[in-house]
């Protein structure tokens, strides 16, 4: 059985394979993608895999624009840590997914589940639209529950500066202190206000207003001089430069 993992953090991805030989799946790796530009060059000169596990949030997109792009016929699980009332389309179009964190039960259900059916699931391309439509414009977000000592305070999203992932622990910085979030990156970004705030990387997140000064960087890349750094260096991705510039403009 040829496997395809589509996800753009490397920790998760090697979570999904633990938890594949967990679940005793007899399976090849074919190999890791983690943005929509390179999955999308993978399927135009590779064999079709037996099974697809797809994360909506890749590094440089979501991951339905490379069904806009080109035609994949092989079976997806979608993993994705949106609300599952934000997802039931999938449902009506016979297409699985796995709220992250993933389960060992819930993967274990979704392999009988493709093991089972006879012919690979399909999005519909006028139920597509929708969900781009519906996930590019994520709520605005007014409050954050933040750690502080024993407890936890709200704080106002206006006041975030950015934010980053390091060793599984979410921080948000605002001008005076460091806060944990206690919620993952893709849960954060998932609810901030897009105008407002880009995740220049998989690890971080940056407000406009905290953005003092962009310089090239080797490999096409950006870097980035932010209020209140609190030694962290920022570098635009290079798959999101050019998406970030126009950002920017706006």
């Amino acid at each position: 059985m040829n496997v395809l993992i589509i996800e753009d953090e490397t920790r998760a991805a090697s979570q999904l394979e633990r938890m594949l030989k967990a679940c005793n799946f007899d399976y090849k790796l074919l190999d890791i993608i983690d943005t929509v530009e390179d999955a999308v060059l993978w399927f135009q000169n590779n064999t079709t895999p037996d099974l697809v596990f797809m994360d909506i949030q890749l590094a440089d997109g979501l991951s339905f624009e490379i069904f806009q792009k080109i035609e994949v016929t092989a079976p997806i699980i979608f993993t994705t840590a949106f609300d599952q009332y934000a997802i039931q389309a999938f449902k009506v179009n016979s297409v699985d997914y796995l709220l992250k964190p993933i389960q060992k039960e819930d993967l274990n259900t979704a392999l009988n589940k493709f093991f089972k059916s006879n012919t690979p699931a399909t999005i519909d391309p006028s139920i597509l639209k929708q969900l781009l439509g519906s996930m590019q414009t994520p709520a605005k977000r007014e409050g954050l529950l933040v750690k502080e000592g024993g407890g936890f305070v709200q704080i106002k999203v206006t006041d975030l500066l950015y934010c980053y992932s390091e060793d599984s622990i979410t921080f948000g910085v605002t001008s005076t202190k460091r806060f944990i979030i206690d919620e993952t990156m893709d849960q954060l970004f998932d609810t901030l206000d897009a105008h407002t705030f880009y995740r220049i990387n998989r690890g971080q997140l940056v407000s406009k207003t905290s953005i003092i000064k962009m310089d090239p960087y080797f490999n096409h890349r950006v870097k980035l001089s932010i209020a209140n750094p609190r030694d962290q260096e920022f570098i635009v991705s290079r798959p999101k430069t050019s998406d970030f510039k126009k950002w920017m403009n706006t």
